[in-house]
Order: C-alpha cells, then structure tokens, then sequence
C-alpha cells in the first residue's frame, strides 16, 4: 500500500508543518508516520477501531487520538483543522461517501483535503455525486484529481485509486 506515502507527500504542497493537521480514520498510524517523517508534528486522528487506536497511540506521533465513526457527527468543533488527510478509509465497506460532510466541517475555510479512494468506488458508491454536492453548494472547490494509478500494485494490481485534494470554502 502506497496511499498513505502519496497522501502525506502531497499534504507538503498545502500545507505548513507547523499546521493543525487531521488523520481520517488514521488506523495504526501509517499516514500520521509518513506525516511526522516530514516535519508536521501537530496531527490528530480518529478511527472507528480501539484496536488499530491503541497501535496508533504506540508512535507517540498523535496529539489527540478519539474513536469516531465517518457517517455520524464527529465530535470535533467546526472549523478546527488547517487540513484533513485521509488514505485508504473512503472505499466499499468502509466510510461512506456521507462521511465527506463531517471532514469538510472541521476543516477550517482555505484548509485541504486529501483522499485517496478506488476509481471505481469513486464512480459507482455515491462519492463522485457526493463531491459534485460538495463543489456545487461552493463548500469546497477541487485542485487536484490525479489519473488512476495503482497503490495496491503486489495485492491489487488490477485495481487502481485516484487522488484527490479539495479546498474548503464554506
């Protein structure tokens, strides 16, 4: 897996190091580490597995490490974070394209947010309407969309992601 390197490479175009930074549904900390590995220092996260939090408290990379549930309201202020990072959580079987709504809330106007999700989630498990709710209602305006590349290349080579970074307007 590879999505959580590109994630955290492209979050050093958007974003300064010393920035309030968000690990979506960061798991055991593979993206906050890739992170951390590149200066920022000042990063929270949230997963839906205690399991996968308590791996991620090891690192002593994360600030603040809640559960939450993408889908539900998170139980983060609105408007707390410069940016929101987010690899391999939007995906069949996983967060659903709702969970958008919160990330887009707790990010503060002119912050980011960086995704990766399977082309073919993207097309066919509501996320690209979701993301044309989001740009139509001006909540978020789209810089990037990479062409589809393979992050699963051992595991899934016949399965590919896009990423995508959105500005936050609202």
């Amino acid at each position: 897996w590879k999505g959580h390197i590109h994630c955290a490479e492209i979050l050093t175009q958007y974003s300064k190091q010393n920035e309030l930074i968000i690990d979506v549904g960061c798991g055991t900390g593979l993206c906050g580490t890739e992170m951390n590995n590149r200066g920022y220092n000042n990063i929270d996260g949230f997963d839906l597995s205690i399991g996968m939090l308590n791996e991620a408290r090891g690192l002593n990379i994360y600030k603040d490490l809640r559960q939450g549930t993408l889908g539900e309201q998170l139980e983060y202020t609105t408007n707390s974070y410069d940016a929101a990072v987010a690899a391999g959580v939007f995906s069949q079987g996983h967060a659903p394209p709702s969970g958008w709504d919160e990330v887009v809330r707790i990010i503060k106007p002119n912050g980011h947010f960086i995704l990766t999700i399977r082309s073919d989630s993207y097309e066919l498990l509501g996320f690209k309407e979701k993301s044309n709710e989001l740009i139509d209602s001006k909540q978020v305006e789209l810089l990037e969309s990479s062409e589809p590349m393979q992050l699963l290349p051992k595991g899934e080579p016949d399965v590919y992601h896009i990423i995508r970074v959105y500005r936050v307007l609202k």
